[in-house]
């Protein structure tokens, strides 16, 4: 593990503590924005309803947020990194195979949240602007924020962190200052901290039950806060929690002392049509300067599930759940990345919400539904790996269920808001729910129909075809590609391939298999001799978060071969070796398509077909392995599922 990201993880910093703000805390620190306004919504004011939300507030971050994420579920790290997916390769340990279900569903459903998280924040500030200017249409505001929002993520998090810290740091200052100004005014509002309250408006009034879907907005957040710890640290991360958490719930209780305060009346009466508590707490002079620093806070607010997004596709892709796409590194922390293909794609899924809701009120009802399933699956992934680390029962089995009852109840409470949106939200989750488990399934049944045979069998052959001067010689060096786990096995295909398909005569054969571990970050190599100066095998050992520049290792992997005096790599033609000229490498990929002769069951033939077209979309093989295309050649294999044994011919005179 390199020495910066060490630091990054055990180090309590003050810069980190200011980027961790700018990174993390952007969407569970905008929920002030609009969670009042949508538990309020269009009835009456009234301090039994008031009170009953702003306890529910209080209780759903003390033990969601507070006690479940940051204390617990931050603890479950897999070398640093952060998300339902790092938690899943710990719990694989466990050899259960249906635990990959709660991985896919919770990682999709996180991913689906991150569509509709920057439209609903961005939306709930810009409105402010329709105070002074009640027919301005924000829809075209909005979008061009976000256009702004997602091309920035190219310069990675560190930037967008440094310039988006102070801002949040603004924010926070802003939110504590006028919760504080109330709640000096309206002291009698802290009574809510009495769980009574929560309770009261539960049992008693006939809407309750139904408030806690909006209530639920407060600690949507704090999914992406687990996804980004690889960007910030722990420590970081729990410490700089303490201060955000204050100042969010003396902004909550501000607005509930402002409701309580004109009780009897409604939103619309005190605001206008966009009347939000938000604003309605802040005096007049000072609404124009709290628009700006909110849309500037809710431009923020879409940052953390972005880049929880880019961790979440990063680890999908080493798990199999997801097609191989470019990864980019912008900036010299490893914990940062940037997947272009991920971040327009969610561009994208953001102006589709904001032009088919247009306005936030419409949002709230889509938000929340797909990001408790993500929470449900966590708690579920959860107690697993509590059993992994051997956590006692008495300890574990009601903290899971207190969890899983408190989480299921949000369910309940959010299924209301079904057709009022959350459709939109559930539809996104099911399309990459199918996704992931086509290419989890098409992996498995590949890797089922690969035959591999021993590299022993085939030994003296391929020596004797280096030195047959009969068969035009195809590269000094042949390189392929094996996905051969065993050092002594290798395909059948690729012996086929040198043997049959045009017997490839070279010098020197190479075998190179790459390894992906399931720590972050790691860059180990080993050799092995097989045939001196006829045939050898190099193992990548590569982190997960490592890029797989397999060109530049490999070149570096010959070059120590070559001063150990293990190889010699000067070209064999007798006019180049006199003048100690390197030869030349080939690299040659396999690539498979489905064979005509496949006997596919009807499942297998969805899997497969939905696999090859996605495949059609994703990364080239060559452009994964970091290849230069001048130098590799991809041959392709038909595959053969269930080949029928015997056709039945009948041979005539």
């Amino acid at each position: 593990m390199s020495s910066s990201h060490k630091d990054l993880h055990s180090k309590l910093t003050l810069g980190g503590l200011l980027v961790s703000l700018g990174i993390i805390y952007g969407d569970i620190g905008t929920s002030p924005l609009y969670v009042m306004k949508a538990i309020i919504g269009n009835y009456v004011i009234n301090t039994d309803i008031v009170l009953g939300g702003i306890s529910c507030v209080f209780w759903t971050l003390t033990l969601q947020t507070t006690i479940k994420y940051v204390l617990i579920t931050l603890s479950a790290d897999n070398h640093g990194e952060g998300g339902i997916f790092a938690l899943y390769a710990l719990v694989k340990k466990t050899k259960i195979q249906w635990l990959i279900v709660p991985a896919i569903i919770g990682g999709s459903a996180l991913l689906a949240d991150g569509i509709i998280t920057p439209p609903i924040s961005v939306s709930s500030a810009v409105e402010g602007i329709q105070t002074f200017y009640p027919q301005i249409n924000t829809v075209p505001i909005v979008i061009g924020i976000l256009f702004i929002l997602f091309t920035i993520q190219q310069f990675g998090s560190k930037l967008v962190g440094r310039f988006f810290a102070p801002m949040m740091l603004i924010w926070f200052g802003m939110l504590g200052v006028l919760g504080l100004l109330q709640i000096t005014q309206h002291p009698e509002v802290l009574k809510a901290l009495n769980p009574y309250y929560a309770y009261q408006l539960l049992s008693i009034h006939p809407e309750g039950f139904y408030v806690l879907g909006f209530v639920f907005l407060c600690t949507t957040g704090a999914e992406a806060l687990y996804s980004d710890m690889g960007h910030c640290g722990r420590k970081n991360i729990r410490i700089s929690w303490i201060f955000v958490k204050i100042t969010l719930l003396l902004n909550y209780f501000g607005q509930a002392a402002y409701l309580i305060h004109h009780e009897g009346k409604t939103l619309k009466n005190l605001g206008g049509e966009n009347g939000n508590p938000f604003y309605l707490i802040m005096a007049d002079w000072f609404q124009p300067i709290g628009i700006v620093i909110a849309t500037l806070a809710a431009v923020i607010a879409s940052q953390a599930l972005i880049s929880g997004s880019f961790t979440l596709i990063n680890e999908a892709m080493r798990l199999n759940f997801w097609p191989k796409v470019k990864i980019k590194y912008p900036s010299e922390l490893k914990g940062q990345l940037y997947i272009p293909s991920i971040n327009w794609l969610l561009f994208f899924g953001c102006v589709g919400v904001v032009l088919h809701f247009e306005k936030s009120s419409n949002m709230e009802h889509a938000y929340g539904l797909a990001i408790i399933l993500c929470m449900i699956m966590t708690t579920i992934l959860l107690n697993f790996y509590m059993i992994l680390k051997r956590v006692k029962l008495y300890f574990m089995v009601p903290l899971i269920t207190i969890y899983l009852t408190i989480e299921f109840g949000f369910l309940i409470a959010n299924v209301k808001k079904f057709a009022d949106g959350g459709y939109v939200t559930l539809i996104i989750a099911l399309v990459l729910i199918s996704i992931m488990t086509i290419w989890y399934l098409a992996k498995k049944i590949n890797k089922s129909y690969t035959k591999f045979v021993k590299i022993e069998d085939y030994k003296k052959v391929l020596v004797e075809l280096s030195a047959d001067l009969s068969i035009p010689k195809y590269a000094t060096h042949l390189v392929y590609m094996t996905n051969a786990g065993k050092i002594d096995e290798i395909e059948e295909k690729v012996m086929y391939s040198i043997l049959q398909k045009r017997p490839k005569r070279a010098d020197i054969y190479w075998f190179v298999h790459v390894n992906i571990l399931n720590e972050p970050y790691k860059t180990e190599y080993k050799v092995t001799e097989i045939t001196k100066d006829d045939l050898y095998r190099v193992d990548f050992n590569l982190g997960f978060r490592e890029p797989t520049k397999i060109n530049l290792m490999f070149k570096e992997v010959i070059k120590d071969m070559v001063q150990k005096g293990e190889v010699d790599i000067t070209s064999r033609y007798e006019s180049l070796n006199k003048n100690n000229i390197i030869g030349d490498f080939k690299f040659v990929l396999s690539e498979k398509y489905l064979s005509h002769d496949s006997d596919l069951l009807w499942h297998e033939k969805i899997i497969m077909n939905s696999y090859f077209f996605i495949k059609k979309l994703s990364l080239s093989e060559e452009s994964a392995f970091g290849l230069d295309s001048s130098s590799v050649k991809v041959e392709k294999f038909p595959m053969v599922l269930h080949a029928p044994e015997n056709i039945g011919l009948t041979r005539i005179k």
